[in-house]
């Protein structure tokens, strides 16, 4: 771990994206929900072969590869062998060019598609949703800004794709294939327009560390970088409670804490042994972090004096399946972990995070998750989004989402405002690596059509001790 402080910098110019947009006028009569788990989406030309994660052979992770599955190499960084670098999804997408489409339908099923968001431009990424707005990135350098299911604005960084979007009240944090972290604010007088507020970490905190040597750590063999910077792609962020503090998590394995007031890192965190794939912050200043290596590692923060330190707490998982994706519940009281073997394990607080079993509703990789009020939302390589429903440990699996045709990459939840009086519902927007964003309204009621359910929990044998290790259970081993 390091502590430093120093002055205060600037960032990089802004840009813009293109204009071009294809609005369909001409409503299309949606199909009941039962009849969507049947077909694809009418937005994608009948005439394509459809895409079939089958045909891909299975992959292991970055931190296996030519070697055996026990194996790892400490000099490779792992953008070398990254999951999405080596993903049969991250090449030219065979989609033909859809328009946007708008679609509603006054009497809604329980959990329905709402409508479908195209930009021929790049695989869907990260989402953030504030307010009225959704934003959107992808691998085409460009964040989308949308309201109302609408383009609404948009914004252009120099650097690859957008690999996560986190909003804070007026500023938008953006973090990237480059290893580094851009802040954009939005115009008060124009709320379309978003302008580079700098970039983490500045120009000036660059300047004044690299004039101690102390200040270079190795990142590879025969390579040195400053500790404040990230030496690979950004993979996730996250806000402490208190919106004071932002975690970066990357592929070079490390943890980031960065005061947002200062725009200063002031602590970076050797997390894990591979790539760190999700970080979440939530209450009483704790910190979750899930990474291929397979372990998700719980951190508490500490303040000692002026300074900000997390310290380790324990390890609640340890298995071979990698970690891909956390998330935790609006109260803090539950903690899920999806990964790569298709599972959602879960732990809860209360109970000094014991184990509280697994959610078993994916055939391929977990790659997102998000919860709101009672419900878990968890998406997959397999194109599907599970709904969970939670009563104590006991998980219902409500509905399985479907009609996107490639992997399902991020999730953004917000309440729907217009919801009635005893019927909870939910706005759920979807990602995907078909280039598009799916729109669902879903709602807590117990489905009684078209839908099968059933519970997930599985808790054999759990250590008293409160971690987990999946080492003994049958697994293929994909990881991400």
């Amino acid at each position: 771990m390091r502590d430093e402080r120093g002055g205060g910098g600037g960032g990089e110019g802004e840009g813009g994206g293109s204009n071009m947009m294809f609005v369909e006028t001409n409503s299309i009569p949606r199909p009941k929900f039962g009849n969507m788990l049947q077909y694809s989406d009418p937005n994608i030309s009948s005439n394509m072969v459809p895409y079939d994660p089958d045909d891909f052979p299975m992959r292991n992770s970055s931190a296996s590869m030519q070697t055996s599955p026990m194996s790892y190499d400490p000099s490779r960084m792992s953008c070398e062998g990254s999951p999405m670098l080596m993903s049969p999804w991250n090449q030219t997408s065979p989609y033909s060019k859809s328009p946007w489409s708008q679609q509603y339908d006054d009497a809604l099923p329980p959990n329905s598609l709402i409508g479908s968001l195209v930009r021929e431009e790049g695989h869907i990424y990260s989402l953030a949703t504030a307010g009225d707005l959704l934003y959107t990135g992808s691998d085409s350098k460009n964040i989308r800004v949308w309201k109302n299911l609408k383009e609404f604005s948009g914004f252009k960084s120099n650097s690859g794709l957008v690999k996560a979007i986190i909003i804070s009240g007026q500023k938008i944090f953006t973090g990237h294939q480059d290893g580094k972290i851009r802040v954009w604010k939005i115009n008060p007088r124009n709320p379309s327009v978003h302008k580079r507020a700098g970039t983490l970490p500045t120009l000036m905190d660059i300047f004044k560390c690299s004039v101690k040597p102390s200040n270079y750590v190795q990142v590879r063999r025969r390579r040195t970088a400053l500790w404040i910077k990230h030496s690979d792609a950004i993979s996730c962020l996250s806000l402490s409670d208190d919106k004071t503090l932002l975690y970066s998590a990357s592929w070079d394995r490390t943890l980031k804490v960065w005061r947002i007031e200062n725009s200063k890192c002031v602590e970076s965190i050797n997390a894990h042994d591979d790539a760190v794939n999700s970080v979440v912050a939530t209450v009483e200043g704790l910190v979750f972090t899930g990474a291929a290596d397979g372990t998700v590692k719980v951190w508490k923060r500490e303040l000692q004096g002026k300074a900000t330190k997390h310290a380790f707490v324990q390890k609640l998982l340890e298995q071979e399946s990698a970690v891909t994706a956390l998330a935790v519940n609006p109260s803090g009281s539950i903690v899920y972990c999806g990964s790569s073997d298709g599972l959602v394990n879960f732990w809860e607080r209360e109970k000094q995070f014991s184990h509280g079993g697994v959610l078993k509703g994916h055939k391929l990789a977990v790659l997102c998750l998000a919860a709101a009020g009672g419900l878990v939302f968890s998406g997959s390589a397999d194109k599907t989004i599970c709904v969970w429903r939670r009563d104590g440990v006991i998980h219902t699996c409500l509905s399985v989402l479907t009609g996107h045709t490639g992997p399902v990459k991020c999730l953004a939840v917000e309440e729907d405002r217009e919801s009635l009086d005893g019927d909870q519902r939910w706005v759920v927007y979807s990602g995907s690596l078909d280039k598009s964003v799916k729109v669902w309204s879903v709602s807590d009621v117990t489905q009684t059509v078209g839908i099968q359910q059933q519970q997930y929990v599985d808790v054999d044998s759990l250590p008293s001790d409160g971690s987990f290790s999946s080492a003994g259970r049958a697994s293929k081993n994909r990881r991400y």
